[in-house]
Formats: C-alpha cells, sequence, structure tokens
C-alpha cells in the first residue's frame, strides 16, 4: 500500500524549495499531470476526456515512448498541451549513477526538444541531489506535485483514487496522473469525475 501521502507534505516542500511543488494562482486553477506516455492504449483517450472540458494539461513523456509512437506524442501537441521530460527509459534516481541519469534525461530531451518547455518530472519522484543540481543548471525546472492520486497502485481503489484528488486538489495544485496501462483503469474512472467535479466549482485547467 501507499506509504507516501496523497498530499504533499509542507514540511517537504520546504525541504526541497527548488523543485516545484505548486503553482501560485489567484483564479481557481488546478494543474493535471500525465507521466510515463505517451501510450497507444490510453493517450488519446485522456485527449478526448481533456477536450470535453476544455482543459489542458501537462504531459512527462518517457523518451522511448515519445520515439516509438511519433504520432500519439504530436496529438498531444497539436491539442494544445505541454510535454516535458519523464527521462528515456523511466529510470529511478536513486539507484543510477549522476552521469548515466543525466545522459538519459538528455537523451529524452533531444526527443521531445522542439515542443519542450524544459520540464523535468523523476520517474518515481526519486532523484539524487547531484542530479538535480546538474538539471537545473541546465536550465531544467523540476517538477514534482501538490497531489498524488495514486491511479498506478493496483491496491489502490478507484473510489479511493478520485477521493485522493478531490479531497486535497486547491487552487495551484499539481495533480498527478499516468497515461499507461497499468494505471488505465483507476483513471479512466478517476479523471472525468475530477474533471466535472471541478468544473462544477468553477475551476480551470492549465498547463503548467
Amino acid at each position: 500500500m501507499p506509504v507516501f501521502p496523497a498530499k504533499t507534505p509542507k514540511l517537504i516542500q520546504l525541504l526541497f524549495p527548488k523543485y516545484i511543488w505548486k503553482k501560485e494562482s489567484l483564479d481557481k486553477t488546478i494543474y493535471l499531470t500525465f507521466d510515463d506516455g505517451p501510450t497507444p492504449e490510453i493517450t488519446q483517450w485522456t485527449l478526448n476526456t481533456l477536450k470535453q472540458y476544455n482543459a489542458k494539461a501537462t504531459f512527462f513523456c518517457i523518451g522511448d515512448n515519445v520515439k516509438k509512437f511519433p504520432d500519439i506524442f504530436n496529438a498531444v501537441v497539436e491539442a494544445g498541451h505541454v510535454v516535458g521530460n519523464h527521462t528515456f527509459n523511466h529510470l529511478l534516481g536513486w539507484r543510477t549513477n549522476t552521469e548515466q541519469y543525466v545522459a538519459n534525461a538528455e537523451k529524452a530531451q533531444d526527443v521531445i526538444a522542439s515542443k519542450s518547455k524544459k520540464l523535468f518530472r523523476p520517474p518515481f519522484g526519486k532523484i539524487k541531489g547531484s542530479q538535480a543540481k546538474i538539471l537545473l543548471k541546465r536550465g531544467y525546472k523540476i517538477v514534482m506535485w501538490s497531489v498524488l492520486s495514486y491511479d498506478w497502485e493496483v491496491k489502490v481503489s478507484q473510489e479511493k483514487c478520485l477521493k485522493n484528488v478531490i479531497s486535497h486538489a486547491t487552487s495551484g495544485s499539481i495533480v498527478v496522473f499516468h497515461d499507461s496501462i497499468k494505471a488505465s483503469k483507476n483513471m479512466q474512472y478517476t479523471l472525468p469525475k475530477v474533471l466535472e467535479y471541478y468544473s462544477k466549482k468553477g475551476y480551470q485547467f492549465k498547463s503548467l
């Protein structure tokens, strides 16, 4: 079961102030993000669902998936969403030496460079200080999150996934979903309900 809370503790945000955990917003705005795509089986459904609510999002793409599925990746961009870097091979930073990790991130950036704002989200949210220092120096913005949906966790029910979001997301929150096969069951249940719930409350959904 999940050990990290669905809502990121304030202390964690204070300990890592150079990372982006949320965005200050004067209006009612939520920032939805999707990791691990593009995925043929789920990304287009995600795009269609977002379009129904005139919602924009940020997709943190795995470079290898972008290379394998360029048409799906281009569909994300053409729909007006922002794309970010999620390394080329979904590397776990804590178990990867710094030189290899940075090289892998740069390899992914080469694939999405013309479309990316140099936003970077470390897979699993685990990145060494040495890795982050280099990426920040090279102009990347490291984007973490305010709220985890836990859509990828098979032991989390669809109802709990939805509750994780609507119990914690407020204006300025950065919410994590995944456009992956593993997360699809929970995500396809939760995303439309999140979009409807917050739209009725006057919120809008923007890209980072």
